[in-house]
């Protein structure tokens, strides 16, 4: 049995988590981050294409190429999290559980970030947790993955 595949795309600005003096998305970088979310997938058995773009059109490519390759998605659009409609639609037509992660809790933040066009796809919603969000949220894929396996 081969292991499920996970793309997990992240949106605008992702690649500069660490180095925002807010601290808003917390102080460990894209690159460590990634390194944990790796690790972590491997631990559940898991393949995983961690991705970054800042634009909209390549993050809409990735959604419809995991139609094909992957079993499930988990993405944190960013700031395109609140705009894109494009994204939604590709959300839309992928068949398999979705987990919408973000760093920072947006219900905490400006009122514009408290809608969430990728929660309409969603199977579940992870934030405010940091960098453990993006390991629960894989976690949450990867049962979500075994329960449809086993029905």
């Amino acid at each position: 049995m081969t292991s499920p595949t996970i793309y997990f795309l992240n949106g605008p600005n992702a690649n500069l988590y660490g180095l925002d003096k807010s601290g808003t998305y917390g102080r460990e970088s894209f690159v460590s981050i990634k390194k944990r979310c790796e690790d972590h997938a491997a631990s559940l058995g898991l393949v995983i294409e961690f991705r970054q773009s800042n634009h909209e059109g390549v993050l809409v490519d990735w959604i419809q190429e995991a139609r094909e390759k992957a079993e499930g998605i988990v993405i944190n659009a960013a700031g395109l999290t609140y705009t894109s409609i494009a994204i939604l639609d590709a959300l839309l037509a992928f068949e398999g559980p979705i987990i919408e992660a973000h760093m920072s809790n947006i219900w905490k933040r400006e009122p514009f970030r408290h809608h969430s066009y990728v929660s309409r796809a969603a199977t579940g919603v992870v934030a405010g947790l940091g960098a453990l969000g993006y390991e629960l949220a894989l976690t949450a894929v990867s049962r979500l993955i075994s329960e449809r396996a086993a029905q």
